[in-house]
């Protein structure tokens, strides 16, 4: 099986009940073609020469898909903006800016392609699966882009006070996704940590290049190396996403203990993501519907009152990364912090229907056509790791 071909076999349409009227801010509606979110504001913000805390929206969208989202802009101007890869449309006014809270939820278009008749046949089998036990609302792999290939999360070490070691895994830790600059400048990092005046003048400009000064202007004037300061130096975006890639792999782990409890060993279905081990229902014996209304909490020592039974489950997920909850929280600097929230365990795709025909890009192959809306938060890519995994 195959899938995004072409942006087009990956469409995502962000629904939302934002009211538009008066207010200070402009709000827009964002189409974009294969390119990421930041990269799409980024755009915005050179061709319009506005400073980035002005620009607010809910959520980041897949980059190789043809998506849509919402963006307000501080005194945003009340026109439209038209580029190759976004198309950005002026909606009217609002009085706050856009948050992840006022996303209703995403509808989504996709296709799988290069499937044989025999593995169409597992996928549609599983949607009938699906529409009675629902889907495990687990964090995919885009969540965890910041995981590098030595395994350890930059919130581990972050959260441990071990600061060398978080700017080391946010620096040189070399990524499946890296490019070949990037890769050659995380090399030479890795090669002269510690040097940082060297590092310095040959590292290209970037954000990597913004911390390791502060490091050098400390070594060139003699002064302690300060690694905590320079931890600090990270955009609080970035830092931001390395506490949620934490955070929500071990919620994903969570996650796979409250299954294990739920469903018999051989109605399982494992599969592995970059957090670890999931699994899905493999059919509806068992299944509760009560289930639709259970929750997790995402684990954070911010979280006062637990029940016994998720403590019980978040104590042994703790226990295999030699933590305790206590740890689960930022002592510096003190604008990021984890989330203290709950997330549902199981989601029902709404509206899911499926159509197939013959593969017009690969020849002799059948593709599947899906439309389906999902709450915000919840991934697509969930599903179609579900209907293709019977057919493994």
């Amino acid at each position: 099986m195959k899938l995004r071909r072409i942006p087009e076999d990956f469409q995502v349409d962000e629904q939302t009940d934002v009211q538009i009227g008066q207010g200070p801010h402009a709000l827009y509606r964002l189409t974009k073609r294969s390119i990421g979110t930041p990269e799409a504001v980024g755009s915005i913000i050179d061709r319009w020469r506005i400073p980035r805390k002005r620009i607010s929206y809910g959520g980041l969208k897949d980059r190789h898909a043809v998506t849509t989202q919402h963006v307000t802009i501080h005194h945003g101007p009340k026109k439209n903006l038209e580029q190759q890869s976004l198309d950005l449309r002026y909606l009217g006014q609002t009085a706050k800016p856009f948050q992840s809270s006022q996303i209703r939820s995403n509808q989504f278009e996709l296709t799988m392609r290069d499937m044989t008749e025999t593995e169409v046949a597992h996928a549609q089998q599983a949607v009938g699966v699906v529409r009675e036990t629902g889907l495990p609302n687990y964090f995919d792999n885009q969540r965890f882009g910041s995981l590098g290939f030595t395994g350890e999360w930059i919130g581990k070490a972050w959260c441990l006070g071990n600061y060398e070691r978080a700017l080391w895994l946010a620096l040189a830790d070399l990524n499946a996704d890296d490019r070949s600059q990037e890769k050659k400048q995380k090399k030479l990092l890795a090669d002269h940590w510690g040097e940082w005046v060297t590092c310095k003048a040959a590292l290209d400009k970037s954000h990597r290049r913004s911390v390791v000064t502060f490091l050098a202007d400390k070594e060139a004037a003699g002064l302690p190396i300060d690694f905590k300061r320079a931890f600090a130096c990270i955009s609080v975006d970035l830092r931001g996403l390395y506490l949620s890639a934490f955070q929500s792999a071990l919620w994903n782990r969570l996650l796979t203990a409250w299954q294990d409890k739920r469903i018999a060993p051989d109605e399982r279905i494992d599969f592995d993501l970059k957090s670890g081990r999931c699994c899905f229902a493999r059919s509806t014996v068992g299944h509760d519907d009560s289930a639709f209304e259970a929750s997790l909490m995402l684990p954070s020592a911010r979280q006062k009152e637990i029940d016994e039974p998720t403590a019980a489950l978040l104590g042994d997920v703790l226990r295999a990364e030699d933590m305790e909850l206590r740890e689960l929280r930022v002592k510096f600097p003190r604008d990021s912090f984890f989330s203290k929230s709950t997330r549902k365990t199981l989601i029902m795709p709404g509206g899911l229907q499926t159509e197939a025909a013959t593969d017009d890009l690969f020849p002799g192959k059948q593709k599947l056509r899906l439309q389906f809306e999902l709450p915000r938060g919840s991934y697509a890519t969930i599903l179609i790791k579900r209907l293709s995994e019977d057919a493994i």
